[in-house]
């Protein structure tokens, strides 16, 4: 399970097994998706793979996350999604009820982001081979002229922006599938960043670095981004929005919220000239409201994370080895 948690695990995978066998100039960045230019046109295109469980969780359901993923996924190299493909895998015995509803939900959450299913498929696996229905997506959307985003972009100075409170969706799905209750329901943030990137870049095209903190949270995303361009990540750990019931919840269950997996939330290394004015259209904008600096991009300690913390010492945030909470995304 931990080779597809986000972290070192699957790191390894895709860098000694995966890259290797297929090659190829594109797949050597490594970003959220790739940047391909076809007839003139620069596209963004990107697929992921659903398998959350439970299927419905306070806040959301699989269909939602499988369109907001991909939309996101696109958005992090400044594209805003234009199609999608959307694959079924289905376990004999599912009840019909709830694929209808998953497809609903996927329908709802397409029509929110703006983004049309343009085609699909669907396969059946014997019961006991599946855990009722996943889903996988694949997206394409155009990237703007002058707009250049990816992890090697980013560079010492950079100022670090996180676009609201972290932790939100890994909690409220580990509550319902482990049956916890924390004194208050937390619900999932799963949301579509389309607009928010587009808010961004109409302040400055020259966004650095964008990357929705999924699989293996902040912690993953920020590790990533530093090995990508050798650069050092210095976290002002208090600067970082937890809510209070996702730390609690966090303190409870023994889990770090860095570590914590998001959807609806996104990391952003901004040039320090431009990121007064990339806040302000943050926090202009639903969700980006609560956006905070949390860091910035320094030229000691290449290709790690030091967290200065609330004693005001210091302290290494490392790659995941796995995942703390497997399955939900």
């Amino acid at each position: 399970m931990g080779h597809g948690g986000g972290g070192q695990l699957s790191a390894e995978l895709v860098e000694h097994i995966f890259a290797p066998a297929f090659g190829g100039r594109v797949l050597a960045d490594l970003a959220d998706s790739a940047t391909v230019t076809l007839g003139g046109a620069r596209l963004a295109f990107s697929t992921d793979s659903y398998v959350v469980r439970p299927l419905f969780f306070p806040g959301g359901s699989i269909g939602d996350l499988a369109v907001n993923g991909t939309v996101n996924d696109l958005a992090m190299s400044g594209a805003r999604a234009a199609y999608l493909s959307c694959g079924f895998i289905l376990e004999e015995g599912v009840e019909m009820s709830q694929v209808a509803r998953v497809a609903e939900a996927l329908g709802a959450a397409a029509r929110a982001a703006g983004v049309e299913i343009a085609t699909g498929d669907t396969k059946v696996v014997e019961s006991g081979h599946g855990d009722g229905v996943y889903i996988n997506t694949a997206g394409i959307g155009l990237v703007p002229d002058g707009v250049d985003i990816r992890p090697q972009r980013a560079e010492p100075g950079d100022v670090v922006i996180v676009s609201g409170p972290i932790g939100v969706h890994g909690v409220a799905v580990m509550s319902v599938r482990e049956g916890l209750e924390f004194g208050t329901e937390i619900e999932s943030d799963c949301a579509a960043l389309g607009g928010l990137v587009e808010a961004m870049l109409a302040v400055t095209p020259d966004l650095h670095v964008l990357r929705d903190p999924t699989r293996g949270g902040l912690a993953a995303a920020l590790n990533e981004i530093a090995r990508a361009a050798s650069v050092g990540v210095l976290l002002q750990e208090r600067a970082v929005p937890v809510p209070a019931e996702v730390a609690n919840a966090c303190a409870i269950l023994g889990l770090d919220p860095l570590y914590v997996a998001n959807e609806g939330k996104l990391v952003a290394f901004v040039p320090r000239a431009e990121a007064e004015a990339v806040l302000a259209a943050m926090h202009a904008h639903p969700l980006g409201a609560h956006a905070a600096v949390i860091g910035e991009c320094v030229d000691s300690h290449p290709g790690m994370v030091v967290a200065r913390t609330g004693l005001g010492g210091t302290r290494v945030v490392d790659l995941p080895i796995g995942e703390q909470l497997p399955r939900i995304c």
